[in-house]
């Protein structure tokens, strides 16, 4: 252990831990004293802290429970929990039996829940509330093997188990506690089974070993730090690699504390109440951030919109000239930047606790337009590039050679290589084991020698990786040109009223695009153009569509004409989980809304809607 300044670098190396379950253990008695976890108790309207030691004797209490069910090692565990301490112990007293922890998303829909149920053969299930398993029962025949449900709240009624078993915790646990043991578990042996999202099917079981998630934690902190002083503020869910390596098994790793958010929409308010120092999300966030900016700003008038650019852009220039790639602002710069910083800068980055040292992005694309706004400002922004098959991180952006626009550095011992049609291939000891019931998907995915297929389009330059495509999600037109939907949907969503988008456009002429305006910005833009904004004709009306049209074409100024978006559809409606046409991971499901909105599409390229 060794101290770095201030900040403690107390790191448990993944030979130590051999385990998941034997780094937490090594933690709790390296540190047993340190806070752990902070969660948010409901009950007294407080944070509620945990040391090590509490969290220690908590899990070897769901172990003794758990191993009285008698599973065999290797036989699944599902958890359909949010985020907090019963999610840790659940996990750890799992793993440290030798069972495969499934990780279920909260917001998913229950056929798919069902689904993964059934693909997995899971024997027992934990949910937060009776309610969840009240929504799955009516398709109890879908997963046979199911044999119990375990409920975290308790219900005031009786709850039907449609067959199975249902109990709740508090009974089911221990009454004594029991030391927790890591177990006789292979560093080799299954840990977990983490269903992919599913974009254009059924969502595929990728299988990792504890080797897998521990040596990829490990790595990714050669690259990226973290220290015993940070804080985490934990919010994208645990059923996401990404958080799971990097928001949970790393922290546990250094011996950092995370707090776990109440919820997506209270986290405004908790990264105030927290001020994390480190941040892991999702560019959506980053997305939902500025575009709130962005409307403050229109409603604040010029002035504010003058200081805002000059922050931006001064604070850009200083962060390039840093970073070795460009010029000092000059002096007048200089001397107006400790103002801006004042007036612009450190109110931006309140809005994250004040605290952050390390805002990372991860999981999908992230706009450079956010990233020179954010990183101007002050945000010390990195972004990652990963996928559940490599446990999952392959990239990542230093502080101290951070280029925005790529993806990062590949992780020391991630060796990659671009085959056919650019594709990236990439070849690690965190690369999955495999598909789980599907030999033909893996030899698919994983070729003889080792490499990973991802399926990503790529380029390397000056050592960096910069992602530039999908190859299953290329449209090609009719004039044969091929285009990368997602860069155009990144840049569109830039603009605050343009909240999701997807472009179509496969053997047609020419680009169109659905797109799901922002309520709060509509009845603005609807005003200035005389339209009425409660009225749902008004959405379709020329002089929307065309307004629209001119947003979408500067913002996508920089792409060939080939990759102009010539018309739109406009709804309000929004995309969401719940109504099937985004993952959980908050990717589109491109086949689902071209198969919800096939009139529509179809209406867009009829003859009367061809127009430049």
């Amino acid at each position: 252990m060794r101290a770095s300044g201030k900040l403690t670098l107390d790191l448990i190396s993944s030979a130590e831990a051999v385990t998941l379950p034997g780094l937490f253990l090594r933690r709790c008695e390296r540190t047993p004293e340190a806070e752990a976890y902070r969660q948010y108790d409901a009950a007294t309207g407080a944070w509620q802290s945990y040391q090590w030691q509490e969290l220690k004797a908590l899990a070897g209490r769901w172990r003794a429970a758990l191993a009285r069910e008698n599973l065999a090692p290797g036989e699944r565990v599902a958890i359909l929990l949010r985020n907090g301490v019963e999610w840790v112990c659940c996990d750890q007293a799992a793993q440290s039996l030798g069972l495969a922890v499934v990780p279920l998303y909260v917001t998913d829909n229950p056929e798919n829940i069902a689904y993964i149920l059934r693909d997995c053969d899971a024997r027992l299930l934990f949910v937060r509330a009776s309610d969840q398993w009240q929504a799955l029962a009516p398709l109890r025949a879908r997963f046979p093997g199911l044999a119990r449900v375990l409920c975290i709240e308790r219900a005031a009624t009786a709850v039907a188990g449609a067959g199975i078993e249902v109990s709740f915790v508090s009974d089911w646990l221990a009454g004594e506690a029991e030391a927790m043991s890591a177990g006789q578990v292979d560093a080799h042996a299954l840990a977990t089974i983490v269903y992919t999202s599913g974009t254009t099917g059924r969502p595929k079981g990728v299988m990792l070993s504890h080797h897998n998630i521990l040596w990829n934690a490990e790595t990714v902190l050669k690259l990226v730090p973290c220290y015993r002083e940070d804080l985490f503020l934990s919010f994208l869910p645990l059923s996401h690699v990404f958080e799971r390596t990097v928001g949970y098994y790393l922290p546990i790793m250094t011996g950092t504390t995370v707090a776990f958010a109440r919820s997506v929409q209270a986290l405004p308010q908790d990264l105030l109440a927290i001020r994390p120092t480190i941040l892991v999300s999702v560019p959506r966030i980053y997305e939902r951030a500025y575009a709130r900016v962005q409307q403050e700003l229109a409603q604040k008038g010029t002035l504010a919109r003058t200081l805002f650019d000059a922050a931006q852009r001064i604070g850009w220039r200083r962060f390039e000239a840093a970073q070795g790639r460009g010029a000092p602002p000059g002096p007048l710069a200089n001397l107006q930047w400790p103002l801006l910083r004042r007036l612009v800068a450190d109110q931006m980055l309140a809005r994250f606790g004040g605290r952050l040292r390390l805002a990372i992005s991860g999981g999908a694309p992230l706009s450079p337009t956010l990233a020179r706004c954010f990183i101007g400002l002050g945000l010390p922004l990195l972004q990652g590039y990963g996928l559940t098959e490599a446990a999952p991180i392959v990239s990542a952006n230093p502080t101290e050679d951070n280029v925005p626009d790529s993806v990062g550095l590949p992780l020391p011992g991630v060796e990659i290589k671009l085959a056919g049609q650019d594709e990236l291939l990439l070849r690690s000891p965190g690369v999955m084991l495999g598909y789980w019931n599907r030999p033909q998907d893996t030899r698919d995915a994983i070729d003889v020698d080792g490499w990973l297929h991802t399926g990503d389009q790529a380029r390397i330059l000056n050592h960096h990786l910069y992602i530039t495509g999908r190859l299953k999600e290329i449209l090609v037109t009719s004039s044969g040109e091929k285009i990368a939907p997602a860069d155009l949907e990144m840049a569109i969503t830039s603009d605050p009223l343009l909240a999701q988008a997807m472009v179509v456009g496969e053997g047609m002429p020419h680009l169109a695009a659905l797109i799901v305006l922002d309520p709060d910005a509509w009845p603005g833009l609807a005003k200035t153009l005389g339209l009425d904004p409660a009225d749902p004709a008004s959405l379709q009306a020329t002089a929307a569509t065309q307004a629209v049209r001119g947003r979408i074409r500067r913002l996508l100024r920089s792409f060939p004409v080939h990759a102009r978006v010539r018309i739109v559809w406009l709804t309000l409606e929004p995309w969401s989980v719940e109504n099937g046409l985004i993952t959980p991971t908050l990717k589109l499901k491109r086949v689902e809304i071209a198969r919800r909105f096939a009139r529509e599409i179809r209406e867009l390229y009829g003859a009367h809607r061809l127009t430049a």
